[in-house]
């Protein structure tokens, strides 16, 4: 009986304001598409087709889809027209030309990676439309099809523009803070894109999901069960509490003594009710904001000049609650090395290093055999007792 649960729908996670978007779009997108058709041609004419609202549940309920981008829309529903009026032409039987017209769209489709499942319902509709799609012939793909996908398509963007959805779905590339080839960081552990590559081509399946969307949802459920396994370390727990810093109306001789004396990298820049105002770096200090190479501190024109006209003023910061897992990102792929924390009215309470979290991470998993072995031992006791 167990192959019966195949039967029963899998639970979704999309959310109500999701299916609220998908509900209002489909609305939208198809009567607009209809008043337009209908103020060009009149009634009489073939122009509002039934795989255009096939169309719409794919661009407004599932737009992440790689079956719903447009491209897909475009040419597999143009394409599917096309086949349709050809093999509605050379094959005299209806039923075996609506096959055949079906099947090989899906063949064209996946060959011009253009998979639009309305397309089989488009290849279809050319072969058994009637009189008035036989007397349009191949003009039925430039019309009703092809206008018609155009003008669900452009309302799609801005419709799922305005609900601030991604469409086109495409990959959010991160640029590498140095500027180098090197996969970031996170990329070279763990599952990584060519992992998942070969194993989608070892599996040799179509999904409806892109690789880009299936990576990232492996790396969140990895990051979910990495901050399981990290517990409740906080920020405020492996901060350094002591932070030197440097007022914003300070000279820049002054900031530079003091990361000189403390042997530090960076200070936090406050002003004066201590509010973080910036950042003040080493790199600020040989490096200007353009790129360009800065004089050194003993060649610096105008040694009066404040610290506020070398800081960055945009600065990364965490709070004290803040769970540490967070912060991994920051340090490994954002290419950060200090980020300050701040508490009530942005006042800084302490800072948080690389080699702080280093430190934290490495005396996490030295305790985590001895938090695991008298469980572990039982079990296997109670394995052996049972046998």
């Amino acid at each position: 009986m167990s192959w019966l649960r195949a039967f029963v729908p899998a639970p979704h996670a999309v959310s109500r304001r999701e299916r609220i978007a998908g509900v209002l779009g489909a609305l939208i997108g198809l009567s607009v598409t209809e008043w337009i058709g209908r103020a060009a041609l009149g009634q009489a004419n073939p122009w509002f087709i039934a795989p255009m609202g096939a169309s719409a549940v794919l661009l407004f309920a599932v737009p992440s889809s790689p079956l719903a981008q447009p491209w897909s829309i475009m040419v597999g529903n143009v394409l599917a027209a096309l086949v349709g009026v050809t093999c509605a032409k050379l094959v005299g039987h209806p039923g075996l030309a609506g096959a055949l017209a079906v099947a090989i769209t899906i063949g064209a489709m996946f060959r011009l990676r253009c998979l639009h499942p309305p397309g089989g319902a488009v290849a279809l509709t050319s072969v058994l439309g009637g009189p008035a799609v036989t007397d349009l012939g191949y003009g039925f793909a430039l019309w009703p099809v092809g206008v018609d996908s155009l003008c669900l398509l452009a309302i799609a963007l801005a419709f799922n523009a305005a609900a601030g959805r991604r469409y086109p779905h495409r990959h959010v590339e991160q640029a590498h803070p140095h500027g180098t080839a090197d996969p970031l960081p996170s990329a070279r552990v763990g599952v990584t894109p060519d992992d998942l590559q070969a194993v989608l081509e070892a599996r040799g399946e179509w999904l409806d999901v892109s690789n880009d969307d299936l990576e990232e949802i492996i790396v969140a459920a990895e990051a979910r069960a990495y901050r399981r396994r990290m517990g409740e370390i906080r920020c405020a727990d492996i901060m350094a509490a002591d932070v030197v810093t440097v007022s914003a109306d300070a000279p820049i001789a002054t900031a530079w003594a003091l990361l000189a004396r403390h042997r530090v990298k960076a200070l936090p820049v406050v002003s004066a009710g201590g509010r973080l105002a910036g950042m003040v770096t080493l790199h600020d200090f040989f490096v200007q904001g353009n790129g360009s190479p800065r004089a050194r501190i003993a060649e610096y024109p105008g040694g009066d000049v404040a610290v506020r006209e070398l800081m960055s003023p945009r600065v990364v910061t965490a709070r004290p609650e803040q769970s540490i897992d967070e912060l991994v990102g920051v340090f490994s792929d954002a290419g950060l090395h200090h980020v300050p924390v701040v508490g009530v009215g942005d006042r800084v309470i302490g800072m948080v290093t690389q080699s702080d979290l280093i430190a934290a991470l490495a005396r996490m998993r030295l305790e985590e055999p001895a938090a695991n072995g008298p469980a572990k031992l039982r079990a296997v006791e109670q394995v052996r007792m049972s046998a």
